[in-house]
């Protein structure tokens, strides 16, 4: 009972570390940003005058630049990550971001808004990669699933204040409000200290942070795209069945409108819920591969059943289905750090960084592709079509991976 209680104590000790703390209110504001965009989009772009008619196509667009955003400052981030330090970018990136939400709020065109959301896009990047890298190598290999499992819950509840504060008040307003909350993120950070594995291989004399060594070599390149690609189905059902849940809940004849912000709201609730389920699952059965396997799986019979048996549904059926692909799909802490958990000290930031910025970036191609579909076989034909080919490829990846769950992270990757 006394040991029980230390080993208790010494997991609270861990996981409210000011490092995990931190990590998870980044990736909170870093959820807050994604999401409120897609709450914000119908009536941010009616009070910028577009029509109806424009909307779905001038969303798409402003997306896709915080997608680009994202891929582009993953690449930058990671690689200053391990070249610099991982606190370097928890700092940097969010001042950007911060920068970009304020000027966010002050836009009056389409092309004012594409370059803040670009930028928004390019500061956010930093985020999820630096907090899961530092936090995967400050705790004990035992327990480190727990600590990204924090990371993405508390990071994933950003949804739901986005969806309250969007709810209270003007989508300008809420903009300002993201920005305020990246500065006194800033100042939290104060406090941070930098990973003693990154700070024990500065002293050697190993290349950091080569970006381009992982198309170079053969074994890197393949551990790279199947991290990759075992991420790319939540940013599916978020990019296309959430996002664009108004429309594909007409074309379902759906007894309601659906409003975006809702359907997000919920998603993510769900999404709080899978996260910690996930992680905790990984933990007590040992295995990330395995998790990640069954939340896929989960993911094709909820959307199998978003496809038939909403056909004519009402709001609250759609809802209720929301939430349970929110969940279906929370296996995102342990994608993130399978990614962390793959490549060496001298790689863990470049790729914790750039691989889930590389799926968000997926968001790009997969929603020209339903764009680009809905005008052949229309929008519901279109997203099933997508949807096979996503999921395909990425249950192909996670079978093809090696499992991490008890790896040490104390080596480096061969130059």
């Amino acid at each position: 009972m006394l040991k029980e209680m230390k080993n208790s104590k010494s997991l609270a000790k861990y996981l409210f570390s000011i490092p995990v703390i931190v990590a998870s209110l980044g990736y909170f504001v870093d959820i807050y940003d994604l999401v409120l965009f897609g709450i914000v989009r119908v009536p941010s772009l009616k009070s910028l005058g577009l029509l109806d008619a424009q909307i779905l196509d001038k969303g798409v667009l402003l997306l896709n630049m915080q997608m680009i955003g994202m891929l582009v400052g993953g690449i930058i981030w990671g690689i200053l990550g391990d070249k610099k330090g991982r606190l370097q970018i928890l700092f940097g990136s969010i001042f950007l971001y911060s920068l970009a939400n304020f000027a966010n709020g002050f836009v009056t065109t389409i092309d004012q808004y594409a370059i803040c959301r670009l930028l928004a896009g390019i500061g956010l990047a930093g985020e999820l990669g630096a907090g899961i890298t530092l936090v995967a190598e400050i705790l004990p290999k035992e327990i480190r699933g727990y600590g990204t499992m924090m990371v993405a819950t508390i990071g994933v509840s950003g949804a739901v204040a986005a969806y309250a504060i969007a709810e209270d008040f003007m989508w300008r307003t809420s903009y300002f409000i993201g920005g305020g909350l990246g500065v006194l993120l800033l100042i939290l950070r104060i406090s941070v200290y930098e990973s003693g594995m990154f700070e024990a291989m500065k002293k050697t004399s190993v290349a950091r942070g080569n970006f381009l060594s992982l198309f170079m070599k053969k074994d890197l390149f393949k551990r790279y795209v199947k991290c990759i690609l075992i991420g790319m189905p939540t940013w599916y059902v978020v990019g296309v069945l959430i996002t664009f849940s108004p429309e594909l809940g007409k074309a379902l004849n759906l007894s309601e409108p659906i409003a975006a912000g809702k359907a997000i709201m919920f998603c993510y609730i769900g999404l709080i819920a899978g996260d910690f389920s996930s992680g905790m699952l990984s933990q007590l059965l040992k295995s990330r591969k395995k998790i990640v396997l069954i939340f896929l799986l989960l993911s094709c019979v909820v959307i199998a059943f978003y496809f038939t048996l909403l056909q004519g549904g009402s709001a609250a059926l759609f809802y209720s289905v929301a939430a349970a692909l929110g969940f279906s799909i929370g296996y995102w802490a342990v994608f993130v750090t399978i990614a962390a958990e793959q490549f060496g000290t001298n790689m863990r930031a470049t790729v914790a960084t750039t691989v889930p910025n590389f799926v968000r970036g997926a968001t790009v191609p997969i929603t020209l592709l339903f764009n680009f579909g809905k005008g052949y076989v229309g929008v519901i034909q279109s997203a099933i079509w997508v949807g096979v080919f996503v999921f395909a490829i990425s249950l192909y990846a996670v079978i093809k991976l090696n499992e991490t769950f008890d790896k040490s992270l104390d080596f480096v990757e061969e130059s």
